[in-house]
């Protein structure tokens, strides 16, 4: 097993986990949460968490991104894992910076691809569409699940925001064939 000693590597200036045999340093780096307010008729997705952290709360479907995927794909599959939901993103909704515990959260705007099915998936306990004013607002898992739930609030539409991921003739950066 490798032996990692803490000491600041040439060319850098902060203190990192650098291997004393061969040099290796092990960057720690923020985790990227993707995910989306998933909305039909003016209702919001929902998912009642199976898992901890903050099991029985309420959530967005949203999570960790996995290697190889870009973010919206990340989003989709979210959706998919947490309410068995097939998505299609209209944009980016938030960008949400948590420096305490090392996150960067996506969360898009989205709405069920065809008709709005839906089922808990493994980390949920249950899911519902939710009417602003039922939405169960002390038993929210996150702060961030109020704040894009806010954010969409205050611009439903969706007109203004950022474009929505990678031009889709361009396949830099998402690890497909053609990619240089």
């Amino acid at each position: 097993m490798a032996d990692f000693i803490r000491e600041i590597p040439d060319g850098d200036n902060r203190e990192r986990a650098v291997c004393r045999d061969c040099g290796h340093v092990d960057y720690q780096n923020p985790k990227i949460v993707a995910g989306a307010v998933v909305v039909h008729e003016g209702k919001i997705l929902l998912c009642r968490r199976a898992i901890e952290p903050r099991r029985d709360y309420w959530t967005l479907p949203a999570g960790y991104m996995e290697l190889g995927e870009t973010v919206e794909e990340g989003a989709r599959r979210e959706a998919l894992e947490e309410a068995e939901a097939d998505i299609t993103l209209e944009g980016i909704l938030a960008i949400y910076s948590i420096s305490r515990i090392g996150q960067v959260q996506f969360m898009f705007r989205a709405r069920f691809t065809n008709a709005p099915v839906f089922s808990a998936g493994v980390e949920s306990l249950e899911v519902g569409l939710f009417a602003w004013d039922d939405i169960p607002w002390d038993r929210l898992a996150f702060p961030t699940v109020r704040w894009a739930l806010e954010a969409w609030r205050a611009n439903p539409t969706g007109l203004l925001g950022a474009p929505l991921g990678n031009p889709a003739s361009d396949p830099r950066g998402t690890g497909r064939s053609g990619a240089t």
